[in-house]
C-alpha cells in the first residue's frame, strides 16, 4: 500500500508520554504503520484524505467483550436479574441462554459483533469466546484486531435451591481445556496478518482451582501472552471465596502468585474496602502493587443498580484502568461516557474522572494491559489504527475540545472512518466487510434471537418462559405477550 496523508482540523496525537491535541495537523501512514503525526508533513505521498473539520483519533481498545453471545442480551437482561442473586444475571439469565445456543447461532452473533464494535471506533478487542473457527474465517473479512481468550474452568456454577450458588467441580476437564487453548495459541497466534492474537482466560476466580491458575501462569509465561480472568464480579463470588479460602478473590490470587502485569482483572467491583463489601481494605492496594490491570465495563453493572466504587479511587491508587463493553451495546463511546458519569456521581465530585481519564483508559490503558506500545496512540511507529469522527454533526458542534465532545456527546453515527493495520474497514459509516448485507445480517440476528427466546423455558430452573423471566415493559394489546417468539 502507498503512503497516505490525512489532513484534519483536529488530531489526538501522542508525544511519547501522553496524548496531545494537534490543531490543523497532518498524519501519514504507510502499510500497517504510522510514519508521521504533527503540524505539517513535507514529504511525498501517494494519496491524500482531506478530513477538513473532522477529528482524527486513535482506535479504542475494548479489553472485555463476549462477541459470541452478548448481542442476545439486548431486549432480555437490561432490566435487572434475579432478586435472589442481588440482581445478577449470570445464573438465571446468561447460563440458560448460552446452553440453548448452537454453533450457527454463535457465528451470527460473532459476525454481528465484529461489525458493531467497528461502529464505535473500536479497533482492538479482547474477545472472551468459545469458537476460534468463526474468527479465523471472519477476521480477515472484517479487519478487526482481536485477542481471542476462550475460557476454561475447574467448576460450573449452579443453584441447588434458587437462593444460593454452588459449584460442580470438573478439574480434569479444566486442565484439558487449558491445554487445548494453549495449543490454539501456539498454532494461530499472529494469524490474519497479525490481527488475530491469543490470550489465556481462566474463567472466574471462584470457578478455578489453585492448580489450574498456576498451570495457566506457566503456559502464559512460556507462550508470552497476557491473561484475563473475571474477578470480584458478584456478591456470591466474593462471599464463596472468603468462605472457601478465608480470603477475597484478589488476596487469594495474590497469595498463590497468580497476579502480575500481564493479567487483566475483568470487572473488579466487589473489592474489599469498597461500598459493595463489608471487608477491610486491601484489594485495591494489592492490585496496584501487582501491576495487574482492570477491565471496567460500566454498563453491565449500572444497569443492575451498581457502580464501581470508584474509577478515580482505583486510578489514584496506581492501577492501570482499561475499558470494555462486556455486552451489548458494544459501544466504547458509551463505555467512556458511563465510566466518567458514574464516577462523578459516586464521588459526588464533578471533577472526578475526566474525559481525558476515560479516553486514556480506552486507548493507552488497554495498550499497556496487552503489552502493546504500538496500539492506542497516533505516533510514528505505531500501528495505523485510526478513527475519524465527524466534526460538524449535530452531536459534535460546537467543537472546542474534541476529546470532551467524543466522550460526552458523540454517537456511533459520528464515526465516519475506521482504519486498522492501514486498511480501511469502515468508510462513510459503512462496514466495508459487511458490504450490502447489513439488512440480511440484522434479519439473521432477529431469527437467532427468536429461537433462543423460544428455548429458554426448557433450560430455566423454574420452567419460566422468556416473558416470565424477563417481562415485557407493557402487556400486549391482545393479551398475548409472546415477545416476538
Amino acid at each position: 500500500m502507498g503512503r497516505t496523508l490525512i489532513k484534519a482540523s483536529h488530531i489526538i496525537a501522542f508525544d511519547g508520554v501522553g496524548h496531545r491535541y494537534v490543531l490543523d495537523g497532518h498524519l501519514v501512514y504507510e502499510g500497517d504503520s504510522i510514519l508521521y503525526v504533527g503540524p505539517s508533513y513535507q514529504g511525498e505521498v501517494d494519496a491524500v484524505i482531506d478530513a477538513g473539520s473532522k477529528v482524527v483519533s486513535p482506535g479504542f481498545i475494548n479489553t472485555h467483550v463476549h462477541m459470541q453471545h452478548s448481542p442476545l442480551d439486548r431486549s432480555f437482561v437490561e432490566n435487572g436479574g434475579s432478586p435472589e442473586f442481588g440482581g445478577d444475571t449470570l445464573i438465571d439469565f446468561l447460563m440458560p441462554r448460552n446452553r440453548v445456543m448452537d454453533p450457527s447461532m454463535r457465528r451470527v452473533c460473532t459476525e454481528f459483533s465484529l461489525a458493531e464494535v467497528l461502529r464505535s471506533g473500536t479497533t482492538t478487542c479482547v474477545e472472551i469466546g468459545d469458537d476460534i473457527d468463526d474468527l479465523v474465517d471472519l477476521v480477515p473479512r472484517y479487519g478487526n484486531r482481536i485477542y481471542f481468550a476462550p475460557m476454561f474452568r475447574s467448576a460450573d456454577w449452579f443453584s441447588p435451591d434458587g437462593l444460593s450458588v454452588d459449584y460442580a467441580w470438573k478439574e480434569d476437564e479444566g486442565q484439558e481445556d487449558l491445554d487445548r487453548v494453549a495449543g490454539w495459541v501456539r498454532d494461530f497466534d499472529g494469524a490474519a496478518d497479525g490481527l488475530l492474537r491469543g490470550m489465556l482466560c481462566p474463567a472466574q476466580a471462584d470457578t478455578c482451582t489453585e492448580a489450574l491458575l498456576l498451570r495457566a501462569r506457566d503456559h502464559a509465561r512460556d507462550l508470552g501472552v497476557p491473561m484475563t480472568i473475571h474477578t470480584a464480579q458478584s456478591e456470591y463470588e466474593t462471599a464463596n471465596m472468603v468462605a472457601r479460602t478465608g480470603k477475597t478473590p484478589v488476596a487469594w490470587m495474590h497469595d498463590i502468585d497468580f497476579l502480575g502485569s500481564d493479567v487483566i482483572l475483568a470487572h473488579a467491583i466487589y473489592l474489599s474496602g469498597t461500598k459493595w463489601t463489608d471487608l477491610p481494605a486491601g484489594d485495591i492496594e494489592i492490585i496496584a502493587e501487582s501491576g495487574a490491570s482492570i477491565a471496567h465495563a460500566p454498563w453491565v453493572f449500572c444497569r443492575d443498580g451498581m457502580a464501581m466504587d470508584s474509577f478515580r479511587r482505583y486510578q489514584q491508587a496506581g492501577i492501570n484502568m482499561t475499558l470494555g463493553t462486556d455486552t451489548c451495546p458494544q459501544n466504547m463511546i458509551q463505555s467512556m461516557r458511563l465510566a466518567s458519569i458514574f464516577s462523578k456521581s459516586v464521588e459526588n465530585d464533578p471533577w472526578a474522572t475526566t474525559p481525558a481519564d476515560v479516553f486514556n483508559a480506552a486507548t493507552l490503558g488497554g495498550a499497556k494491559a496487552l503489552g502493546r506500545e504500538d496500539l492506542g496512540r497516533l505516533s510514528a511507529g505505531a500501528k495505523a489504527d485510526i478513527v475519524i469522527f465527524s466534526g460538524d454533526s449535530m452531536n459534535m458542534v460546537p467543537l472546542r475540545d474534541p476529546v470532551t465532545n467524543i466522550v460526552f456527546n458523540a454517537e456511533m453515527e459520528d464515526v465516519e472512518t475506521v482504519i486498522i493495520n492501514g486498511k480501511t474497514v469502515l468508510e462513510d459509516g459503512r462496514v466495508t466487510g459487511l458490504g450490502d448485507r447489513a439488512a440480511d445480517l440484522h434479519a439473521e440476528m432477529q431469527k437467532v434471537a427468536r429461537k433462543v427466546w423460544s428455548r429458554i423455558e426448557g433450560e430455566d430452573r423454574l420452567g419460566r418462559t422468556v416473558n416470565q423471566l424477563s417481562p415485557l415493559s407493557f402487556d400486549c394489546w391482545d393479551g398475548v405477550a409472546d415477545g416476538g417468539v
